[in-house]
């Protein structure tokens, strides 16, 4: 989340909500409600978005108070499905009966401000429409909750509540922030025909009060793609009153692209998706996100501006070459012969006799070259193992300060047809063991996988390397010289229980990030 930093003297910096956030920066206001940066308490100082709403739970009659618990919960449920879509995390109602929710914090920038600064290629124009509509797909089909599909419509879909951020793995990412916050806010009105949502980008339908459907976010989605590609609005009104964009979207047809700059160079299928998007009756737009998803995927086969070999390798590659996914700054270093390298480990390592013949995975670092390098052992049946030595891998670490510090590192081997096989280890760092590991981790900034077939477990049978961003490399160091300063207060299995809630809460998330980028039509992370 991200927003306008606003100075003056607010009080609610400082304040502790539902004994676990601490809100420190107000980050952004509009009219549906305003957003802190705060940090999690429990989980060590992680730092989250706050998000309170411009409504008040009182009247009981209502039932908002069951409302906003189901609107968070399917929110909830949604960025957990889909990676385009913000992640909530958690939710409440303060001491003043204002609902919030927690979410995840991103750093990154709205889509009306890289439409404004920034430029907007057909190529990188492609990749985000198909990662908006990925998110709305996922929303408009619905979210089982209690028992029963819940389709979703946004009803305020427009530049500012989309957030383009640098994944450190993936690349350019585009989430979708408010999902069910406008119907939310919208019940508690006593009007029946009350109107929300931002003048222009509404359908013809969202003026007239109706009830809507997905095809209201398709018309919405199509002001905003014109947006994109221009930088200007396809409907302009005399004035900025609800009665004058009344008239614009009923009546006014869309400006033609060559209006804007007749220079313009748009593939007829691209403007022709965009204005079948503006069209004023619902059932002359497309029907569906889906019908937009085709023909996105159509334009990116028969333009030859767009490219989809990217200069990263994100997909199933080899397995004697390491995988490194879009924006890992840190790739394995150059003077390392990977192939000749795993070849003197498979002759040199042996498995520990310390260790049982069983199913596990544990860390322990191993010399290549006169230098030590990390390593995660495991042992696998030889059919497991056959199944993902060809395979993207993805690794990410948890750390937390309270009660104990402890690092949670985890590694995830996908491949498409088998899917994912993940590698949890948790390291203690109060011990010199877990400091160790984990300071060879940030300083070599990737690591070996040596795979041990459980029928002949004398040397490995398989080695694979993954690498480690540079920014994950940076926080390694950083939390080994914070944990040398923190106290232990409880038991390190405490500190555990709470890394796995997360580690669960995280699981679906990669998992989408993972099934993404291993489709026909990955995602352009080349921009």
């Amino acid at each position: 989340m991200i927003g306008v930093k606003v100075f003056m003297s607010d009080p609610n910096i400082g304040r502790l909500l539902g004994k676990r956030y601490q809100l420190q920066e107000l980050i952004g206001t509009g009219a549906m409600g305003r957003v802190y940066r705060a940090k999690d308490i429990l989980l060590g100082g992680v730092p989250v978005a706050v998000k309170f709403l411009s409504m008040s739970i009182q009247n009981k009659k209502m039932r908002l108070q069951e409302r906003f618990e189901r609107e968070a919960k399917t929110c909830a449920l949604l960025g957990q499905k889909s990676i385009q879509i913000v992640r909530v995390m958690d939710y409440g109602v303060d001491e003043h009966n204002v609902p919030y929710y927690v979410m995840e914090y991103l750093d990154g920038k709205s889509l009306s401000y890289v439409i404004r600064k920034q430029s907007m290629t057909l190529q990188r124009f492609l990749s985000m429409t198909r990662q908006i509509c990925l998110g709305l797909q996922c929303a408009h089909d619905g979210i089982p909750v209690d028992g029963l599909l819940c389709p979703i419509i946004h009803r305020d879909i427009k530049p500012s509540n989309m957030l383009v951020i640098v994944d450190p793995t993936f690349g350019e990412l585009v989430k979708i922030l408010d999902f069910g916050i406008a119907k939310l806010l919208q019940s508690n009105t006593h009007q029946t025909n009350y109107y929300l949502g931002t003048l222009a980008y509404s359908s013809p339908e969202q003026m007239e009060g109706k009830e809507l459907d997905n095809r209201s976010d398709i018309y919405s989605l199509g002001v905003m793609m014109f947006e994109m590609l221009t930088g200007k609005l396809p409907l302009v009104a005399p004035t900025h009153s609800f009665g004058a964009w009344y008239k614009v979207h009923h009546f006014q047809e869309p400006r033609p692209f060559t209006e804007i700059d007749s220079n313009m160079n748009i593939p007829q299928v691209v403007e022709d998706l965009v204005m079948g998007c503006l069209a004023k009756k619902a059932s002359d737009r497309p029907q569906s996100i889906n019908d937009i998803l085709q023909t996105i995927a159509s334009a990116e086969s028969s333009t030859d501006s767009y490219n989809k070999t990217t200069n990263t390798q994100t997909t199933e590659t080899p397995s004697d070459a390491p995988t490194v996914l879009a924006l890992q700054e840190d790739k394995t270093p150059s003077s390392l012969s990977l192939s000749s390298s795993s070849e003197d480990i498979i002759k040199q390592a042996s498995w520990p006799k310390s260790k049982p013949i069983a199913d596990i995975v544990f860390p322990q670092p191993i010399r290549v070259r006169d230098d030590f390098s990390p390593a995660l052992w495991m042992m696998l049946p030889q059919l497991e193992i056959q199944k993902r030595s060809v395979c993207t891998r993805y690794n990410q670490f948890l750390f937390i300060t309270a009660p104990h510090p402890m690092l949670m590192w985890i590694t995830v081997i996908y491949n498409r047809r088998f899917g994912a096989k993940w590698l949890p280890y948790y390291l203690d760092l109060k011990t010199s063991f877990g400091q160790e590991i984990t300071r060879l981790l940030g300083k070599t900034g990737y690591y070996r996988l040596l795979f041990f077939a459980r029928e002949q477990p004398t040397s490995p049978s398989h080695v694979l390397t993954s690498t480690i961003a540079s920014a994950q490399c940076r926080r390694l160091l950083e939390w080994v010289d914070i944990s040398n300063t923190l106290p232990s207060s409880a038991q390190p299995q405490i500190s555990k229980n709470y890394l796995k809630t997360e580690y669960e809460k995280i699981k679906p998330q990669v998992l989408a990030k993972l099934a993404a980028i291993n489709t026909d039509s990955p995602f352009d992370l080349s921009a």
